[in-house]
């Protein structure tokens, strides 16, 4: 077994921006993290290091942060990468998903072949808040017969209790901020 990654300095590389996207929130940004290749690298080391050894087939990422570290993560498990978009973005056939946000409706998409029955996935995203896009993903995955493996992000905002929302499954979150 890998020992686990200290990861608590990467906080340092991540901006925090008040009232973005609207007055009351606190915005965790993390393309402050992305520039800086030291802390980068460590972040999808400390990933990987988590799931290698877990036989994993496919990593997916949700669009878009997820696209940012599923593909170097699925590089480093010598797994495939699978998008996971919002409408209309695929060009073979998908399954979609429709979900709830705060504001309104959104909905998801993955191609219908992208997965095929049994295959091992994670699902990695940058953030977990309320769990409701990740819930989307999941069902997507569900749809196409996928075993998940876990579910991955670099920030979990524990104050929003997301993680409860998947009792069942392995959720591995690098850094917590707890307000």
């Amino acid at each position: 077994m890998t020992k686990p990654i200290n990861c608590e300095p990467l906080k340092e590389l991540i901006r925090t921006v008040p009232d973005f996207p609207k007055p009351g929130i606190l915005f965790y940004d993390i393309t402050t993290l992305l520039k800086d290749k030291a802390g980068f690298a460590q972040l999808i080391d400390a990933l990987a290091a988590y799931y290698i050894g877990k036989d994993i087939d496919l990593v997916l990422g949700i669009e878009a942060r997820g696209f940012i570290f599923g593909p170097a993560l699925a590089y480093r498990l010598n797994a495939g990468f699978v998008p996971v978009r919002k409408p209309k973005k695929l060009p073979a056939p998908t399954a979609r998903v429709n979900y709830d946000l705060e504001y309104g409706t959104d909905s998801l998409e993955i191609h219908l072949d992208a997965i095929q029955p049994g295959q091992r996935v994670i699902i990695v995203d940058d953030l977990l808040a309320t769990g409701g896009t990740m819930q989307a993903t999941v069902q997507l995955v569900r749809q196409l017969g996928g075993d998940i493996a876990g579910l991955a992000f670099a920030i979990e905002l524990d104050f929003l209790k997301g993680r409860a929302k998947f009792p069942e499954y392995d959720v591995f979150s690098l850094l917590h901020y707890d307000e």
